[in-house]
């Protein structure tokens, strides 16, 4: 008893080879078709019908015919060829134009900061791409999670990715209600801040809090304890807080930049602040980069932001 038939390696070409015969109705026009012999196309199909253990086709000296088993299989098989040509000629399409789902990973600040200026021109420019955008403040890997690149601070970068600046330096800023600042007084060195009520953020809902860093004079850089009066992982709120005079708040100045320009909110620690990488779009390899990823990365790298103010 023959073993039942498996699709394998030669499974497809030889299908492809039957239904090339069965549509030109010699082996010698197939054979030109499939760019072979005529010897190798009929060695492919009696080959597939000892597979399949049934004649598929009547040879004759003149043409080539169905069975009533090859002409059976035809039917089944020419739409499943049509299909997965379609598919090939559809991947191979996407090498030249910008389609599909370009999927991006973004901390919660580079969304604000350097996207959400961008996103309305790329989406209007490119609407054949689908962006699929989550933001999260955790170290994500690109490869594992099925992304196609992140944006993300200088100093959060994956290992081993290609990395292109898309803002210049930045700088953080402490600030405080002018309420807060009457009420508590201005801290005039990092160093009192232990002294001050503090708004810190949380990366995530139970991640680290972030570690208020300083320099002066382009010293090393150091962090400082603080006295937390709010932790939280809703800017929102912690910026709230701050307006109400419950706190200070060390954020980037993008984020708090109508309260600063207002007076709503004043800064301080301004020496202390020194200025560090911005944020970088990073992805896998340069390698076949796919031509919505491409268009995406030329279209960053035209609009690169200007440094914080």
């Amino acid at each position: 008893m023959k073993p039942d038939f498996t699709i394998d390696a030669d499974s497809l070409p030889a299908l492809v080879a039957f239904a090339c015969v069965a549509r030109m109705g010699t082996f010698t026009a197939a054979a030109g078709a499939l760019a072979v012999s005529p010897s190798a196309v009929s060695q492919t199909i009696r080959h597939l019908e000892d597979r399949l253990g049934v004649r598929l086709l009547q040879r004759t000296t003149r043409r080539v015919g169905l069975t009533e088993a090859g002409a059976a299989l035809l039917a089944r098989v020419e739409p499943a060829l049509a299909e997965i040509h379609a598919a090939t000629d559809d991947v191979r399409q996407q090498r030249d134009m910008p389609v599909g789902t370009l999927r991006l990973t973004s901390s919660h600040s580079a969304v604000v900061i350097a996207l959400r200026p961008i996103l309305t021109d790329f989406m209007r420019a490119y609407p054949s791409i689908c962006v699929d955008l989550v933001t999260d403040d955790r170290f994500i890997d690109l490869i594992a999670e099925g992304f196609d690149a992140g944006l993300r601070l200088g100093e959060a970068l994956q290992q081993d990715m290609v990395a292109i600046p898309v803002t210049g330096p930045m700088r953080m800023t402490v600030a405080a209600s002018p309420d807060y600042l009457a009420r508590h007084g201005t801290p005039q060195t990092p160093h009192e801040l232990h002294d001050h009520a503090c708004l810190q953020y949380r990366f995530g809902p139970t991640g680290t809090v972030y570690r208020w860093e300083f320099a002066r004079n382009g010293g090393r850089t150091f962090t400082v304890d603080t006295r937390p009066a709010l932790i939280a992982n809703d800017k929102s709120m912690l910026h709230q807080a701050a307006l109400a005079g419950l706190g200070l708040i060390y954020e980037f100045p993008h984020h708090i930049q109508a309260a600063l320009a207002s007076g709503e909110l004043v800064p301080v620690l301004e020496a202390w602040t020194p200025p560090f990488a911005g944020f970088y779009l990073y992805y896998p390899s340069r390698a076949l980069m796919p031509p919505k990823l491409r268009v995406f990365v030329d279209f960053l790298k035209a609009r690169k932001l200007p440094p914080a103010p």
